[in-house]
């Protein structure tokens, strides 16, 4: 079986979460995530032990799409050179620019 993307690991901990929050047993909990997701009944446990630990729920990354653009290499030199200062990736520092880009072209109304 494949090892669970950080999404699908964020949304089974939030259910598990969400499980405690409303009561059930560790017990019951693990029968239903492991119903749920089809995982073994070991894995809902770690899942629920991950939960336990946690104050409110993981926020879940949306899935990323990879998309071809062409930019000037003086502008990709300053953004390698951001991206490695910073600690993020240049898609990271793209999309940021991007959604403040089309949050401030979008007409207000």
């Amino acid at each position: 079986m494949s090892r669970a993307t950080d999404s699908e690991r964020a949304q089974r901990v939030n259910s598990a979460f969400d499980l405690l929050v409303r009561g059930h047993s560790l017990s019951e909990a693990a029968q239903v995530l492991t119903e749920s997701f089809a995982l073994s009944r070991r894995q809902a446990y770690r899942y629920l032990q991950e939960a336990q630990q946690l104050a409110q729920p993981l926020p879940v990354a949306q899935p990323t799409i990879p998309v071809t653009i062409k930019i000037p290499g003086e502008v990709v030199g300053e953004l390698r050179a951001y991206a490695q200062e910073s600690g993020r990736t240049m898609g990271e520092i793209v999309g940021c620019a991007v959604s403040a880009y089309l949050a401030k072209a979008r007409p207000h109304g």
